[in-house]
């Protein structure tokens, strides 16, 4: 049996349930029979719109979608993993975008990478560069100076003779000694010293020959070297005719050919400067004298 329920009583209960069916009792009048009593004790169901009432085609569907969304939702909350929903401004609700599994910095990140050690490298190797060619120009103005100062002859036959082949001819034999002068005049930088086949000429013809020895020498430094140079029975051919007239004379002219050559490391092998310097001294050797002959200043031709 049902109790009949104040009106205060249906008021208070509608808003808390607005999705399920409210009823309203009727009190029955003084004046009422017995018989309708029972009648209008009745609850009578009231819905809030027709798509709650059972006779409204969806009305079983829309009861088992609510009652699955409330399951649903019960579920979810009861799991903990009930999702919450975002609004935007204009009150729709905002949706998780799929987001990427790296940015493209992370994807061209190595190459990015590579591409600034190749830059960097790049930049040391053109600072370098220019640093080397300032040091190299820096360093070209320092040219050795070498000056021949005397020739001394220890030893000058001219006789007959025969060559290899047995062809008979004038023979010479030179032996001497050239001193020569040495300065280097960098200051950063020492220089290695050498220097071509130091040749004794007549007539175009070489009548003794010797070499410098390869030495190092220090920076703002002066040294005195010497070349032995030797001739020993030298076939002169044709040119002994003309040896002979000026050796009958006493004095014999000759020529003094060689080339010195100097280079320094100014930054180990990397940076290296080279010089030539060609010297040509004309002489006459008396065959008389034994006391060295003496260049002067400009005796000899430095190119």
């Amino acid at each position: 049996m049902m109790h009949a329920k104040s009106d205060s009583d249906v008021t208070s209960l509608a808003p808390s349930s607005p999705s399920r069916p409210v009823y309203y009792v009727q009190s029955p009048s003084r004046d009422s029979h017995d018989g309708d009593k029972s009648s209008s004790m009745q609850a009578t169901p009231v819905y809030n719109s027709p798509m709650e009432s059972p006779s409204h085609p969806s009305y079983g569907r829309h009861s088992r979608a609510s009652s699955a969304s409330r399951f649903s939702g019960t579920f979810r909350s009861s799991s903990g993993r009930k999702a919450n929903r975002k609004r935007n401004d204009k009150g729709w609700p905002e949706c998780n975008v799929i987001q990427e599994e790296g940015s493209y910095d992370d994807l061209y990140g190595g190459y990015s990478r590579r591409c600034q050690a190749l830059i960097a490298l790049l930049g040391f190797v053109m600072l370098f560069t220019v640093f080397s060619l300032i040091i190299w120009g820096a360093s070209r103005p320092y040219r050795a100076e070498i000056v021949a100062k005397s020739l001394a002859v220890s030893n000058f036959y001219f006789g007959e003779g025969s060559d290899m082949t047995g062809v008979p001819t004038k023979m010479l034999t030179v032996n001497c000694s050239l001193k020569m002068s040495v300065y280097n005049p960098a200051t950063f930088f020492g220089i290695h010293v050498s220097s071509s086949p130091v040749d004794l000429i007549y007539s175009e013809m070489t009548v003794a020959t010797g070499q410098l020895k390869k030495y190092y020498q220090p920076r703002k430094s002066h040294r005195i070297v010497s070349v032995t140079l030797e001739g020993s029975k030298v076939p002169l051919y044709g040119a002994g005719a003309s040896l002979a007239v000026s050796d009958s004379n006493g004095k014999v002219p000759l020529r003094l050919e060689f080339e010195i050559r100097s280079r320094g490391y100014v930054v180990g092998k990397l940076v290296k400067t080279k010089h030539r310097r060609h010297i040509s001294c004309p002489v006459v050797i008396d065959s008389s004298k034994t006391k060295p002959i003496k260049f002067k200043q400009d005796s000899c031709t430095y190119d």
